[in-house]
């Protein structure tokens, strides 16, 4: 069955078909972004959506936020290529949730306002630690960016059967300015619509799929587990087992228990997810959504387990490797096997609309952070309109786009589950330590959560580039380059861990701790009485929210 799709990868299905499909869809996106900016008239509007959503609303569109390409063309082919272990990036994204709901969601809706910035700095120097979180989330966002727009251009690329990495780019900068657009026009709130869209799209279309692939095996999970294996050839049965990827040597055990950590972590971290607890009107309602955002995802990540290995079995991990878009193009493959062009174009759609809608959904929150906390709060000392800082955040999107376009073109290749992982160490080295001292501790202060922020998010970033990621991770089979940097004559790499957090999430808590004991500044322990009665009762929470 492999030879059929083989002969097929170089010209997916039809171009003209995919590109109605894809055109109708932004169209129609594209009117309901318009149609939500209309009430666009505060900062409160901007930002926060007006807090006007409920929270089965707001958890469809958190699991819109969080079922990026990371979750649909990165697992998918992750499981197909690695098997057991690629479905391991599933259980650390949705166990990552019990810490965001357990220990952040509704004591940081209670305690803040529009950013992740407003819970840090409520008890701790307003100016400085702005600063430093509005710096991490930038950088969080920016490696976050990096998978999305890589996911473009190896999806577009599949499906018009564009090998060029010239040309992959310019798909890459078409998505970037499409995403400019949607944040500009509409704000959270058309960006929330969008979000919500999607993940009924994305969970509908792969449960379709799930269903449609194990029909070809009798429901059988076992005989499609055979199938993978069977297509797989000699060595198959490291598919269902541990350790394909991550059991070769001790390093690799070890870059596994790194990955782990900041999968497990960083939810709890991620200023874009933080952030979507604003948009809901009570503290019950960022509760509610959160238990709706996690069966909506872990529906979700049960399905990319059959649709790994339906691609396996139906696809062949040779033709998903040597099709363009690589491990990436496992499900549109697996679409294209099961349903022909119509369902490649349909498939493809939903994942390009999932590209547009997380990468819009991260951009507002750079640009809310840079403009709320370090325009209006830093530089401007509060003293500004709010829709001069919605202007300033408007100006920030353009900015965010271009770095990204920029950035993806780099990222093009690469596995968008790892490259999002990635991101997820830079939110638990740089955010988490200091979201839980905050809320926890009643000693922490500001030099505690400014050493925490600096140290944890420059040793995760300084470690990522000299880590093979970047350069000097070569194919053992054929020597082509799999870092970010192609050519294989510069290789600069200084440590072979390729995700940082085994490192930088224990030095981060510990540098909070040190920053803290070590400060001569006077704790105050009446602003922690009040943070505490805040996040765990809402009083005041809602006078706060008022702009």
């Amino acid at each position: 069955m492999s030879t059929v799709v083989r002969t097929a990868t170089e010209q997916v299905g039809e171009p003209l078909v995919n590109i109605a499909i894809f055109g109708a869809f932004v169209l129609v996106t594209l009117i309901i972004v318009f149609r939500a900016s209309r009430t666009n008239r505060t900062a409160a509007d901007y930002y926060a959506a007006g807090r006007s959503f409920t929270g089965p609303q707001n958890g469809t569109a958190i699991a819109g936020d969080y079922l990026s390409a990371a979750s649909f063309l990165g697992i998918c082919g992750a499981i197909a290529i690695n098997g057991y272990d690629g479905f391991l990036y599933s259980i650390g994204f949705l166990v990552a949730w019990l810490v965001a709901l357990l220990l952040v969601a509704e004591l940081l809706r209670n305690t803040g306002r529009f950013t992740m910035a407003d819970v840090l700095s409520f008890r701790l120097r307003q100016r400085p630690v702005r600063m430093a979180a509005a710096l991490s989330t930038l950088a969080v966002v920016f490696f976050y960016l990096l998978a999305q727009m890589a996911g473009a251009g190896g999806l577009v690329a599949l499906l018009l059967g564009i090998d060029d990495r010239a040309a992959q780019g310019v798909v890459i900068a078409v998505v970037g300015a499409l995403m400019i657009l949607y944040v500009l026009v509409g704000g959270m709130k058309g960006t929330t619509w969008v979000q919500i869209i999607k993940a009924v799209l994305l969970i509908a279309g792969a449960g379709v799929m799930t269903l449609w692939v194990l029909s070809k095996y009798g429901f059988n999970l076992s005989e499609l587990l055979q199938g993978a294996i069977d297509q797989a050839g000699e060595g198959g049965e490291a598919l269902i087992e541990p350790g394909k990827q991550y059991g070769a040597s001790a390093m690799s055990q070890l870059n596994f228990v790194s990955l782990a950590l900041a999968l497990v972590l960083g939810t709890a971290g991620l200023p874009h997810v933080l952030m979507r607890f604003y948009t809901v009107p009570s503290a019950k309602e960022a509760r509610r959504s959160v238990v709706w955002a996690i069966w909506l995802i872990g529906i979700f990540y049960l399905f990319t387990l059959v649709l790994g290995y339906g691609a396996g079995a139906l696809v062949g991990p040779e033709t998903i490797t040597s099709a363009p878009g690589g491990v990436n193009s496992a499900a549109p493959l697996l679409a294209y096997e099961l349903g022909g062009t119509i369902l490649l174009g349909i498939i493809s759609a939903v994942a390009f609309a999932t590209i547009l809608a997380v990468v819009a959904g991260l951009t507002i929150t750079a640009a809310a952070s840079f403009a709320h906390d370090i325009y209006a709060n830093w530089l401007k000392r509060g003293e500004v309109k709010p829709d001069g800082e919605v202007r300033v955040a408007r100006i920030t999107v353009v900015a965010i786009g271009i770095l990204a376009i920029i950035g993806g073109i780099f990222a093009n290749g690469q596995n968008v589950a790892f490259l999002v992982a990635l991101a997820f160490a830079v939110a638990a080295s740089a955010n988490l330590p200091t979201i839980l001292y905050s809320l926890f501790w009643k000693r922490f202060n500001t030099s505690g959560a400014l050493w925490s922020m600096y140290g944890g998010l420059i040793s995760c970033i300084v470690l990522i580039a000299i880590s093979p990621v970047v350069s000097g991770k070569v194919d053992p089979n054929t020597g082509a380059s799999l870092s970010m940097i192609r050519d294989t004559s510069i290789d600069f790499h200084l440590i072979p861990l390729e995700n940082p957090g085994i490192i930088s999430i224990p030095l981060a808590f510990l540098l909070g701790i040190l920053g803290t004991v070590l400060s001569k500044e006077k704790p105050h322990p009446e602003k922690f009485a009040e943070m505490e009665v805040r996040s765990l009762t809402g009083a005041g929470a809602e006078k706060a929210t008022v702009h």
